[in-house]
């Protein structure tokens, strides 16, 4: 653990040496304000609740999410500087389970900045704060699991633009994996059981079920089972890298 630890701390020390964390900290809450308040018509529902919020929070992570993942080993492959850190007495997994925390602490960050919403619907009526909650929490969750995956396709390539395109992609077919739209061409080709299995791993489906306060453990165990099985696919990556 104190190997892993340092590992995330110098990882979350690169973010914020430059201005670009902030920059997407600041963008991740301007962004999420205005389609709230925009778009989700937020005042006009005349109704205590966050769900307009959170609606908008997967199509803000399939951009923002791989932003932030790019650099984790691309970087590191493109200056040279993996090799060093491989070196150091820790195993790959570590280091990969460091970086991955690092990351995922500062989009835990980001979304701590949009607190201010929570206090503001308060303000205007009385929320079912236990939903906001579960919402919040299913939030990070599912950010981790865009993290994971974008980990993962930054130990493919020491280009950050094409490690950013890979994440965005396998990322948005997640997301968009629940909508009827991809089903009914599912439907349309294999046996209605593919369909079902296609519903199951869409990131909007069982993100949508916490926010409306059906929180069940399923949907936990969906976003941590996808962090797991991502994180040691970028171990495997990132061993063959090193290994060529």
């Amino acid at each position: 653990m104190r190997r892993i630890g340092a590992v995330a701390l110098r990882e979350l020390r690169s973010y914020f040496s430059t201005p670009v964390a902030y920059v997407f900290i600041v963008i991740f809450v301007a962004m999420s304000s205005a389609l709230t308040f925009y778009v989700g018509g937020f005042l006009q529902r005349r109704e205590a609740t966050l769900e307009p919020f959170f609606m908008f929070h997967p199509w803000l992570y399939l951009l923002l999410i791989p932003a932030v993942s790019m650099r984790l080993w691309a970087e590191e492959r493109k200056t040279g500087t993996i090799e060093l850190l491989l070196t150091a007495p820790l195993t790959t997994a570590e280091a990969v389970v460091g970086k991955f925390l690092a990351a995922f602490a500062f989009v835990a960050v980001a979304l701590a900045a949009t607190l201010p919403m929570w206090v503001t619907v308060n303000i205007l009526g009385s929320p079912d704060n236990g939903v906001i909650a579960g919402s919040y929490a299913g939030s990070l969750l599912m950010a981790g699991a865009f993290l994971a995956i974008g980990s993962c396709m930054s130990a493919l390539t020491r280009n950050q633009v094409i490690a950013f395109i890979l994440a965005a992609t396998v990322c948005f077919l997640f997301t968009m994996s629940g909508l009827d739209l991809v089903l009914d061409a599912v439907r349309a080709v294999f046996p209605p059981v593919f369909a079902d299995v296609v519903a199951s791993l869409s990131f909007l489906s069982h993100f949508g079920s916490i926010t409306k306060g059906v929180i069940e453990l399923r949907d936990g165990v969906f976003f941590l089972s996808m962090i797991v099985f991502w994180l040691f696919a970028t171990t495997v990556a990132v061993d063959l890298g090193k290994a060529r």
